[in-house]
């Protein structure tokens, strides 16, 4: 597949929100295209998955909006083949031939609205606002964890170790029987992390922890 989502890491410089269409049917793709360029969104409109795939997806907030049927693969055959690509967009699924156990596994893999045609404008732009607000809070959360993820490299393997069994909530002295250091060492290793880290506080390492999935247990791996 040739569709790649933007690298974490180049997400600093966010282009404006778009919506992909697609579906084999050319009136509901241009309807579609109107009504989005209307309330001031850029679409980028397809006729087939194949045509979606050879397009290079831009940094930017963005949904998928997915015709159930389409020819050759099913939207949700589709669906299935981008979370295998680890092409991570919102999906909002429509349909004029829709049924129960269709939405479920829509819904149960991820998709963000499942519309039965004819839907009303209004529907249509409510998903849309919904997918593209889930879509930038997703990549908000992946440029904060690759940017601590970059910090916490810049540690040496006792710092990692020291960090890991500070923010399982021992204490200096504590840390310094569980490894064999000297008290003041700890601390000073202590204030090398905070400040290597940008760490405001103790709260604030512990949940810069917690979001790089350090335990305790990675703190004593090292002898």
């Amino acid at each position: 597949m040739n569709a790649r989502p933007a690298s974490p890491s180049s997400l600093a410089s966010v282009e404006e929100p778009v919506v992909f269409v697609i579906d084999d049917d050319a009136s509901v793709r241009e309807a579609l295209s109107n009504l989005f360029r209307s309330v001031g969104l850029r679409v980028e409109a397809f006729g087939s998955a194949h045509e979606f795939l050879k397009y290079k997806l831009p940094n930017a907030p963005s949904c998928l909006i997915l015709d159930i049927r389409l020819p050759r693969l099913s939207g949700l055959d589709f669906q299935a083949e981008l979370a295998k690509a680890d092409i991570h967009i919102p999906i909002i699924f429509m349909t004029g031939h829709g049924d129960i156990p269709m939405t479920v596994r829509a819904m149960k893999a991820g998709a963000v609205d499942f519309l039965t045609k004819p839907f009303r404008d209004q529907d249509m732009l409510d998903a849309v606002t919904a997918a593209i607000e889930r879509d930038r809070n997703s990549r908000g959360e992946a440029m904060v964890l690759s940017e601590l993820h970059a910090l916490f490299a810049t540690l040496t393997p006792r710092e990692r170790q020291v960090m890991a069994l500070v923010t399982s909530g021992l204490m200096n002295k504590q840390i310094a029987a569980e490894i064999g250091l000297a008290e003041i060492t700890v601390k000073i290793h202590r204030g090398h992390i905070m400040r290597k880290m940008g760490a405001k506080s103790l709260p604030d390492l512990v949940r810069m922890a917690e979001l790089l999935g350090i335990g305790p247990a990675s703190g004593r791996s090292q002898t």
